[in-house]
């Protein structure tokens, strides 16, 4: 019977799709000299491996696994950690045992709610939450008072909500209730607590906050607590919007030099 050859991957991708790190990550920690593969230290980048060879990044073992995505619908009063040195309740507190190894893409703060994605696809982790790469979070937020066109405006240009951090967002009026302004705001960036301190500086505290999309996945069919398996699809097209905004970016920087 003819022996099915093992397909190799290089060692970065590899202890990526363990779950571990991004590929970057990946690439200092071998360039750092942690990382041995069938007990020799390797430092190349370019070596190849497959799942019969045995990796080891400190001295614990790696194994690629099969990579899993889920969006689930934080509800309030978790914080997005994995532990909390103040003992603050977690969402590992409540998330169902088959997916507490995953890791969240960014974060919602313990009074906000909506939607996050968890994934051990360290590669799509760091892209999604790189800076550098600019893709849309779409949020539900009710402000105490009325906002106006310069409050729109002035969000659009930017805030300085912390010294020499400016914050942006795009703000649309959707409705009002009561005394209360209903908005959509989309982000671009993901500073700490962003659209809480912008809104505080223009005198409209948020009353409630619920990130209803990130990229092309939303929260659509869930309810607070629960979660779903993304499709193979949704994450086809996840990556293809990231492969856009990429370009986009690399255009920019060569236009700036």
């Amino acid at each position: 019977m003819k022996k099915v050859k093992e397909e190799k991957v290089r060692l970065n991708k590899f202890i990526a799709q363990s779950g571990l790190c991004s590929r970057r990550k990946a690439d200092e920690l071998i360039e750092s000299g942690v990382v041995r593969v069938n007990g020799e230290k390797v430092v190349e980048m370019g070596c190849m491996v497959s799942s019969s060879d045995r990796v080891l990044v400190n001295g614990q073992p790696v194994t690629k696994s099969e990579l899993t995505y889920i969006k689930y619908y934080k509800p309030a009063g978790y914080i997005t950690s994995c532990d909390d040195e103040k003992g603050r309740k977690t969402i590992y507190d409540i998330l169902p045992p088959e997916v507490k190894e995953l890791r969240p893409v960014g974060r919602l703060d313990k009074d906000s709610t909506g939607l996050l994605i968890l994934t051990n696809d360290g590669d799509l982790i760091n892209k999604l939450t790189h800076p550098s790469v600019k893709i849309p979070k779409v949020y539900r937020v009710v402000a105490q008072g009325k906002l106006n066109k310069d409050d729109v405006f002035q969000m659009a240009k930017g805030i300085e909500i912390e010294k020499g951090k400016i914050a942006y967002a795009d703000v649309l009026v959707v409705d009002f209730e009561g005394k209360d302004s209903v908005l959509q705001i989309t982000l671009y960036q993901g500073l700490n607590r962003q659209i809480r301190k912008m809104l505080d500086y223009l005198g409209h505290p948020v009353v409630s906050l619920k990130r209803i999309s990130h990229g092309s996945i939303n929260i659509q069919g869930l309810k607070k607590g629960q979660f779903k398996y993304i499709k193979p699809k949704e994450i086809k097209d996840l990556l293809k919007q990231l492969e856009k905004a990429e370009k986009m970016q690399e255009k920019a920087a060569k236009k700036d030099l």
